[in-house]
This record gives C-alpha cells, sequence and structure tokens, in this order.
C-alpha cells in the first residue's frame, strides 16, 4: 500500500504540523474552559415542568393525623424483623399487604459475581386503579435495607402505610405496585428484569403483573430517627441514564414549595448556589455518571426506559414521616395525572443545583472539543515525515531535474549500473502492517484484564490487580524490544508515529460517540488521556522519554481507579468487586470501556515511550528521529 503526501502540501509540511498542535491544543484548552463556565447563569437555566399535566403541588395532601400512630406501628414490626431472614421478611409483609385488600406476589433471586453468592426474596403488591384499565402503573419502592447496608425502618414503614391510605382513595386512574426489595442492589434489577420478562433462570417470575411503569418512586428513611432535615434526591441511573427531568423537578416543587422541605443533591447538604457549589454539585455528578454504578434501587429501572428516583431524607431536623408521607402522596398524584410517558422534558442535563441545569446542547461540546484534540493529533501523526519510511532503501529518489537528466543520459548511454529512477509522485511508503498489528493486538489484550477481574474471587483480587499492574508496565517495554530490535531503522520511527497514530484516532472516534451517550464518561476518559497525545519516542532525549513515562503513570487507569477508591474510602478490591457486580447484575459496561478502550490506548503510548529507553540501551539510533 502506497499512501503518499501530495507535493504542495510538502513544500510546508512544518507550517502544518505547528497548525495542527495549536488547534489541538487549543481545542483541549477551549473544552476544559468551556466546562467550567456551565455554572454561570449565562451558561445555565432555571428548571421548568415541561408536562403541564403534572399539576405539581396543585393538590392538597391529606395523609397524617391517625395515619401516624399506623406508621410508627409498623416501625416497631420492622425494627423487630431486622435480624430476620430475607424469606422471614418476605413472609410477614405479604400477610400486611393481603390485610389491605392487595394482590400479593413472591419473587426469589439469586447472582453470583466476584465470587460471591446474592440472594434474598422480594415481595410486592398491586392495588388495581378503580379508574384505569390495568395498562399503566406506578411503582413505590422501599429496599429492607437501603444502598449502605442500613435497615430501612421508616422507609418500609411508610411504605406498608401508604398501601393502606392510597387503597381507600378512589381517584387513581393508574395501578399502584408496593415493592419492597431484600436489599437496595439486586432485589429490585431482579424485580424489574422479571417484570420485562428478561429474567435469567436464577430470579424467579413474577405471579402477579400490571401494565407498564410510567414513574418510580424510592422511599429511602433509614435507621431508627423519627425526624430528619432535609430531602436527598437521587437520579443516576445504570451506565450514566438519567430521568426525565419533569420527575426531578415535580420532586423538588413539591418537596420545597408545598411542604417546606429543603432538597439536597448529589450529597451537597450546605448548597448555598454560589459558582463554587454550582461547580462541586456538577463535578459530584459526573463523576456518579462516569462510573455508571447503582447510587439506588431506582438506577435499576432507568435503562428499561422507566423514570425512577430515589428519596432519601438526611441530618436530625424537624420534618418526620408524616411531610415524607405527604411528599410522597403528593407526587404520586402528579404521575396519576399523567395522559402519556415523560417525553417532554430533558433526559440528557447536568444538574448544579435543585433549580439549575444546562441541557445537552450547552455541555456536548465540552467532551467532543477533547475527542477532537486526539483526533487533530492522531491526523498530525499521519502526515509527519517520520510516519514514512526513510529513502536509504538502495533506489535514488531524484532531488533535483540535473540528477534525473543525468541519470537518464546514463541509461540512454547503456550503462549496465544505471539506476532507474523513481518518479516525484508524493515521497516513499507507509508500512501499515506492523503499526496496525501492535493496535489492534493490544486492544485484543484488553480484553485479558476484563475478564479476569470479572470472574476472579474477591479475596484474591486485590492480588491479581497488583500482578497486573506489574503485567501492565513489563508489556510495553517487551513490544518495544521486540519492535526495536526487528524492524530496520529506516522504518523505527514510521513504526511508533503509526501505532499511536491509529491508536489515538481509534480513541477519539470512539470517546465523541460515547459523548452523546454518557458525556461524564467520555469527559473524564479523554482528560486523563490527554498525556498521550505527546507521550511519543525520543531516542536522543532519555530526560523526556522519562517526564512522559511518569506523566503516563500518574494518568493511567491504575491511578484512576485508585483514585476512585479514594473517593469512595474504599479498597482497591471493594471497587474491582463492585465493577464485576455491576457487570453481572446491572449490566454496567463502564469495566469493558477501561480495559478494552482506553487501557490499551495508554499501552501503545507507553510502548513509544519505552522504546525511547530501549533504542538508548543498545544505541540504535532510528534514522529521521
Amino acid at each position: 500500500m502506497a499512501l503518499r503526501v501530495p507535493v504542495n502540501l510538502r513544500k510546508n509540511l512544518s507550517v502544518v504540523l505547528y497548525a495542527f498542535q495549536a488547534l489541538s491544543v487549543a481545542a483541549v484548552i477551549i473544552g476544559l474552559a468551556s466546562l467550567l463556565l456551565l455554572p454561570l447563569d449565562e451558561y445555565s437555566r432555571r428548571t421548568y415542568i415541561s408536562e403541564n399535566a403534572l399539576l405539581p403541588g396543585q393538590v392538597h395532601a391529606y395523609f397524617g393525623g391517625s395515619e401516624q400512630n399506623i406508621v410508627r406501628a409498623f416501625r416497631k414490626e420492622v425494627a423487630e424483623l431486622g435480624n430476620s431472614t430475607s424469606d422471614v421478611v418476605a413472609f410477614r409483609m405479604a400477610e400486611i399487604f393481603r390485610s389491605a385488600g392487595l394482590k400479593v406476589g413472591q419473587q426469589k433471586y439469586s447472582y453470583k459475581a466476584a465470587g460471591g453468592e446474592y440472594t434474598g426474596e422480594n415481595v410486592y403488591a398491586v392495588l388495581h386503579a378503580p379508574r384505569g384499565d390495568a395498562t399503566e402503573a406506578i411503582v413505590l419502592c422501599a429496599p429492607w435495607k437501603n444502598i449502605d447496608h442500613i435497615l430501612n425502618e421508616g422507609g418500609v414503614a411508610l411504605t406498608l402505610a401508604l398501601s393502606r391510605y392510597f387503597k381507600r382513595w378512589s381517584l387513581w386512574s393508574k395501578d399502584i405496585i408496593f415493592l419492597i426489595s431484600a436489599d437496595a442492589r439486586a432485589g429490585p434489577q431482579a424485580w424489574v428484569d422479571a417484570y420485562h420478562d428478561l429474567h435469567g433462570a436464577n430470579v424467579q417470575s413474577l405471579s402477579v403483573k400490571s401494565g407498564a411503569i410510567q414513574g418510580v418512586v424510592v422511599v429511602d428513611h433509614p435507621g431508627p430517627y423519627h425526624r430528619f432535615e432535609s430531602l436527598h434526591i437521587m437520579y443516576d441511573g445504570i451506565n450514566g441514564q438519567l430521568p426525565n427531568l419533569d420527575l426531578i423537578n415535580t420532586a423538588v416543587q413539591i418537596s420545597r414549595d408545598q411542604m417546606q422541605l429543603r432538597t439536597d443533591l448529589q450529597e451537597m447538604w450546605h448548597h448555598e448556589d454560589t459558582y463554587r457549589h454550582r461547580l462541586r454539585t456538577m463535578l459530584r455528578g459526573m463523576v456518579n455518571q462516569a462510573l455508571g454504578h447503582s447510587t439506588g434501587p431506582h438506577s435499576s429501572f432507568i435503562p428499561y426506559h422507566i423514570d425512577a428516583i430515589t428519596l432519601a431524607t438526611h441530618g436530625d431536623g424537624w420534618h418526620d414521616e408524616m411531610s415524607l408521607g405527604r411528599t410522597v402522596e403528593s407526587v404520586f398524584r402528579s404521575l396519576n395525572n399523567l395522559l402519556e410517558h415523560f417525553h417532554q422534558s430533558f433526559f440528557f442535563y447536568l444538574l448544579m443545583a435543585p433549580k439549575r441545569f444546562v441541557s445537552i446542547g450547552t455541555y456536548l461540546p465540552s467532551a467532543m472539543l477533547l475527542a477532537v484534540g486526539l483526533t487533530l493529533t492522531a491526523i498530525r501523526l499521519w502526515i509527519d515525515p517520520r510516519s514514512r519510511s526513510s529513502t536509504d532503501d538502495g533506489q535514488a529518489v531524484v532531488k533535483n531535474a540535473g540528477e534525473k537528466g543525468g541519470d537518464e543520459k546514463k541509461k540512454q548511454t547503456g550503462d549496465q549500473a544505471a539506476t532507474i529512477p523513481k518518479p516525484i509522485d508524493g515521497g516513499p511508503k507507509r508500512e501499515l502492517f506492523l503499526p496496525l498489528s501492535v493496535v489492534i493486538g493490544v486492544h485484543f489484550c484488553g480484553v485479558i484484564p476484563f475478564a479476569v477481574f470479572n470472574t476472579v474471587d474477591y479475596k484474591s483480587m486485590a492480588n491479581v490487580f497488583y500482578i497486573f499492574i506489574a503485567a501492565s508496565f513489563v508489556l510495553p517495554m517487551i513490544l518495544a524490544t521486540l519492535i526495536a530490535l526487528t524492524t530496520p531503522p529506516r522504518r523505527l520511527m514510521q513504526t511508533f508515529h503509526l501505532s499511536r497514530c491509529f491508536s489515538l484516532l481509534f480513541l477519539g472516534m470512539f470517546l465523541s460517540t460515547l459523548a452523546t451517550l454518557n458525556f461524564s464518561l467520555s469527559f473524564l476518559i479523554g482528560l486523563f488521556s490527554l498525556p498521550l497525545t505527546f507521550a511519543r519516542a525520543t531516542p536522543t532525549s532519555t530526560p523526556i522519554a522519562l517526564m512522559n513515562s511518569i506523566l503516563l503513570q500518574l494518568t493511567s487507569p491504575f491511578a484512576a481507579l485508585f483514585a476512585v477508591a479514594g473517593y469512595w474510602g474504599l479498597g482497591v478490591e471493594d471497587v474491582l468487586r463492585e465493577a464485576s457486580f455491576g457487570w453481572w447484575v446491572w449490566g454496567m459496561w463502564t469495566p469493558a470501556i477501561v480495559w478494552c478502550v482506553w487501557w490499551p490506548a495508554w499501552v501503545v503510548a507507553r510502548v513509544s515511550v519505552d522504546a525511547s529507553f530501549v533504542m538508548a540501551a543498545t544505541g540504535k539510533v532510528p534514522v529521521g528521529a
């Protein structure tokens, strides 16, 4: 394959290379700056209700009075069952639902991940709408233990009380499903999978069903404390998916304007609506979205295009279960008004305050510009003279007309030693087989850590992880040594340049596509991948190679994994177990992107940097270095 550069481009090649480098740097700077501008009033917007039929806060909530005694009685019973097995809990919850006149179903499930087994039993009840036709439903969920593995006393008790309370009303046009899951992680996933008949043999089918689920509200009021200070709204879904913004706006408007409840987002307990607090809220949301994990039981519903949120209580204040119950009642009255599925508001957004957001049209260019920076670097490497073979291969390339005339004269005189001139048609060839083989081979190797960390036992994860770190340091050095020892000097720099070119081109294309699905993950990987753009082979400058090597280590997938572990306050093995659980239970594809896309690009960059040390040690200086 002979790919050649036009003659007019070769004359100003250095100018073109500098232009591409400047454009790449400018794209990165503008992308980062545009993200930091988002919390400003000029770039963000106030939230609003797009679906007029919701009418949030327009009805009076009647939950209260004698219902408080019922909630307290249920709370006491839940506390007594706190240490019981899931089957005992499910049996007792089913009895309570049946006593309220509801149709009840139970479901057992079992998952295996990271060498552990996650089993439990869900119980649910269906309230058929007096004014409905069983084609639509809304769900009120309360996990027995919340995402922090704390007994959800208040949440379960309130759900049981609301099941009796809602049964007395004749205004419902949608069925209401009350779900008490055994936990906040596997239980909701097993239930929603079975509801849509997409479960495996390890999950029991549902005996009772209703219509299409329009919305889900999860109640999380853990611990023995009756009172709380604020309402924490959690909304992040699996793989960075988000519910319709109208659902969040409805909950915020009802909580703040009708119930006088302070609402919090992303664990920002004291939000003062300043630039700094807006930025922190936005970045916290981006981290959760990038990780793609479940932040609560609601996360399992969102991949099925079911809008869901979790209402979690926080702090110690003057609000009690009655305030929370009236909030849930008012939210359900709004959901009951829906004439069709949520569709008018945004599904792609970044929240930076309970009543402040930016839409995808405003924030998407930030991630796109980082991907463009990687792509421009790949193009610059393609047109770089070092990406083409040297001309010292025994064939003369004519430099000027005088040489051409002399060669033709020798040919005409019959000189047997004459060399047939090579036409000036754009320059020497590019050898693509070896660079492509390196890039494709390293990407296939990414399947190894992805498979190992999803199958290895939890107890061995830490040791396996550190072994893999060592292997990831050795692999680039081995590849660089093999390439340096087996490749002719005239093609050595070409191999390293084209390897980086193809790797960055693939990474830039992938991140630009990923940005439309999971903006935060694309942006953070692009940010960590910026050192890949200048991690090149420098055989004549070992200090530069050493600096590139250190920078690559600080921005490697392993460093990011340690950063995530520190952010959560966990060990590395806990993060890897969460990733394995996410893959097998939630269908989370963040691990696949990290090990099969980001890690291979990092390895290819390390090959070029390590080649500098190999060539310096062996004394092999490539042509064109």
